[in-house]
């Protein structure tokens, strides 16, 4: 098999080892006589699983100890719902920093369980640009102030963190968990689908401050409560054996190869590679988004012409690079470059543009 490259903004790519290792244990897992997928979720071989994803994300993104790791089913998007749902009082209000497609998203949302005041909205300018983070202050009586670290469609991406004060700090971290290390002790809340940085789909990683979890509203649903899984080390129901067993190796792979320290360094060489192109193209590729704001994760870009964007996507995916389509509702291209995403890989593409530009100028 020839492996492609994955520059899908999710599900991403995998470490080929990660597979391989995957693939070695899936019809038996050590020497237990099962699959992990066909273990009891009860059982010690699954709770060694379970409970070393959950320490190695403590250990790899610094999480103090006065935060729980919860690991839920559902996909990132049950919380847009879930945490208005516990932390939004019927006569009180949040703040939200609307900076793009999924920010909006769960702002829809949560505007379905109570009142929302929004802080900055980046529609107006295409969501292509953030606030200061020392400009984005809590309004008075406000429960929580919500952002989104990076934006997947738009490709803004928070390089410094509000300070909120008493008023907890609540995240989507979903596209660049992990990428980079974070001051874990400035947010209240912090969550992240696997899919993008740690995993395949179906695990999601919520971090959350224990004083927040006192502030979880009564008479919710069990599974709703984030209090449900905090006492129950995410052990409430069945949890998504796979996902979890898949993270945990990706996460030690990281630990091998040097921990988030290393990822961010890795992330910023794979980003400059492409950016470097953009910024020297002299206007045949151009990046829409505030240069403050790039993400590292996601790089957007747009050709003189949709026909030559069309051209640029067809010829790549001719050659292995899959994915470089940008989202359906802003056209253009992009590149996403999620952690496991080899250096090689962006390079490749980044000569890939090179030859593309030098042909059709």
């Amino acid at each position: 098999m020839t492996r492609k490259l994955n520059f899908y903004a999710g599900p991403s790519v995998l470490p080929l080892e990660v597979f391989e290792e995957i693939q070695k244990n899936m019809v038996e897992y050590g020497d237990s006589g099962l699959s992990l997928i066909e273990t009891s979720h009860r059982s010690a071989t699954y709770d060694e699983v379970h409970m070393g994803a959950i320490s190695l994300i403590r250990e790899l993104f610094a999480v103090p100890d006065n935060y729980k790791v919860l690991l839920l089913g559902g996909g990132a998007t049950l919380q847009f719902g879930m945490i208005p749902m516990n932390f939004l009082p019927k006569d009180g209000h949040c703040d939200f920093v609307v900076s793009g497609s999924w920010s909006k998203k769960a702002y829809d949302d949560a505007k379905k369980i109570g009142s929302v005041n929004v802080l900055f909205d980046g529609k107006s300018e295409g969501y292509v640009s953030l606030p200061d983070a020392g400009d984005v202050k809590p309004s008075d009586g406000s429960s929580y102030v919500y952002i989104t670290s990076n934006e997947t469609i738009g490709g803004v991406q928070w390089k410094d963190w509000p300070d909120t004060g008493d008023v907890p700090l609540f995240c989507d971290m979903s596209s660049d968990i992990m990428s980079h290390p974070v001051p874990v002790e400035k947010f209240g809340l912090i969550y992240a689908g696997a899919q993008k940085n740690l995993g395949p789909a179906g695990v999601t990683i919520v971090i959350v401050r224990d004083d927040i979890l006192e502030r979880c509203a009564d008479g919710l649903p069990a599974y709703l409560d984030y209090r449900t899984h905090a006492n129950k080390d995410s052990l409430y129901n069945t949890p998504p054996v796979f996902p979890i067993w898949a993270m945990k190796l990706v996460l030690e792979r990281m630990k091998r190869i040097g921990g988030i320290e290393a990822m961010a360094k890795h992330n910023r060489d794979k980003a400059s590679l492409v950016y470097d192109v953009i910024d020297g193209s002299d206007g045949f590729y151009r990046c829409p988004v505030d240069e403050r704001y790039r993400s590292e994760m996601n790089v957007v870009f747009r050709l003189p012409s949709e026909d030559l964007e069309k051209a640029f996507v067809a010829e790549a995916t001719s050659k292995g690079m899959m994915g470089l389509k940008g989202h359906r509702s802003v056209g253009g291209c992009r590149a996403s470059l999620y952690n496991s995403m080899t250096v090689e890989g962006a390079g490749e593409l980044a000569e890939f543009m090179k030859g593309f530009m030098k042909e059709k100028r």
